[in-house]
């Protein structure tokens, strides 16, 4: 590699972990509780309480029908308008949505929580202040800033996968002269610090340029779903734009009897109501998952005549949205269970000592290193550089 080129990688490689350093730092010591966040919140935060009654009509040992769930919601709110059916397998619970209007404010919206298999009617934990999981996702997503906190943090992970792969093209021809693994402890403190850093980073480079990737896509949760909600989802929409409102409803057996027969190997994820401004006047807007843990992320939509209980219209998301849903889960790990979060948790322990290595190379670098123009070529050359 000639002179000017490896001054190039190593003003990249430099700056780019510079700049990305303090924050990749700080994402993942917030990440490191999120990984096991399910297991955390069920261990630490109260879980619902049951209130003694059950949806009118269930069997025992029978799960409810979504019909008589629904039915004992708006029972509850004394008439008005169901607004979602959100259907959560993994916790057990059914979530329904209503409001006396269907252009309700937010203090008008309530929701009932039932159990997904008993038909227990749930009472949610009253919301209190931010707890820590709740401060560590806000701090790992948005620094309390919004979205134009989000889109930083996405550019601070560009930056991270930046410096991953400049960092691997900058030392990999050097290193490879060493046997791997090799920690030259006869050397200097520096030159050990230096082979340890190398050492671990190449442990996590494949990981860390995932997860960095993963994290940016997630950032642009945001504007993505305005994407699809304001071009594919009112596309879908536009072409049922004559159809009247929905007067009468079929039932949601015949709902999600139809949207089964319609994409077999799915399962109903939740059901947006009639008279929502995403759904529209007729139709009820199904989403869909994969009904195997490998299809989870794998969603589709559907418009569902709510008259008829036919399906009307059915589209896979587009390839962003598709995207963004499964960099989500691989982002913290969540695809393999404990085994696979475990991992993510000693790959995010190795990378905290990666950078931490590496920062304590830049602070203990002689500062008339720094300046000469040849040094960054000749500590590479000798295996003593680490910006």
């Amino acid at each position: 590699m000639k002179a000017a080129t490896l001054r190039a990688w190593s003003w990249v490689h430099k700056w780019s972990s510079l700049v990305s350093t303090v924050f990749l730092l700080l994402l993942c010591i917030t990440g490191l509780p999120l990984i096991f966040h399910e297991e955390i919140e069920h261990a630490f935060e109260p879980a619902p309480q049951a209130t003694g009654e059950f949806v009118a009509g269930t069997q025992a040992g029978e799960a409810p029908s979504l019909d008589s769930v629904v039915a004992h919601a708006l029972q509850q709110a004394r008439g008005g308008h169901v607004n979602f059916v959100l259907i959560q397998r993994e916790e057990s619970l059914v979530q329904v949505g209503t409001s006396p209007s269907r252009q309700p404010s937010p203090d008008e919206s309530r929701t009932h929580l039932y159990d997904l298999h008993t038909g227990a009617v749930l009472q949610a934990p009253s919301a209190g202040d931010d707890g820590f999981m709740d401060v560590m996702l806000r701090l790992h997503t948005d620094l309390y800033m919004g979205l134009g906190g989000t889109l930083f943090l996405g550019f601070m992970g560009l930056l991270v996968a930046v410096a991953v792969v400049s960092g691997v093209l900058l030392y990999a021809p050097f290193m490879s002269k060493l046997p791997f693994g090799t920690v030259r402890h006869d050397h200097a403190r520096r030159t050990r610090w230096l082979d340890m850093h190398n050492l671990l980073g190449i442990g996590t480079v494949v990981w860390l340029t995932v997860v960095s990737l993963t994290g940016t896509i997630n950032t642009l949760e945001v504007p993505l779903g305005h994407l699809w909600r304001n071009n594919d989802l009112a596309a879908m929409r536009q072409r049922h734009a004559g159809a009247p409102p929905a007067q009468a409803f079929a039932s949601l057996h015949q709902v999600l009897a139809a949207a089964r027969e319609t994409a077999p190997k799915s399962q109903v994820d939740s059901i947006i109501f009639p008279g929502m401004k995403i759904s529209g006047p007729r139709h009820h807007l199904v989403i869909l998952r994969g009904d195997k843990p490998a299809t989870r992320q794998l969603v589709q939509v559907m418009l569902v005549d709510a008259e008829s209980g036919r399906v009307s219209d059915h589209a896979s998301m587009p390839w962003y949205v598709q995207a963004l849903s499964m960099s989500q889960p691989l982002h913290f790990g969540d695809y393999g269970g404990i085994p696979l979060k475990v991992l993510w948790a000693v790959l995010t322990l190795t990378s905290i000592a990666v950078l931490g290595s590496g920062l304590y190379l830049w602070l203990t670098k002689p500062s008339k290193a720094r300046i000469k123009s040849r040094a960054p070529i000749d500590d590479i050359r000798s295996g003593d550089l680490r910006p």
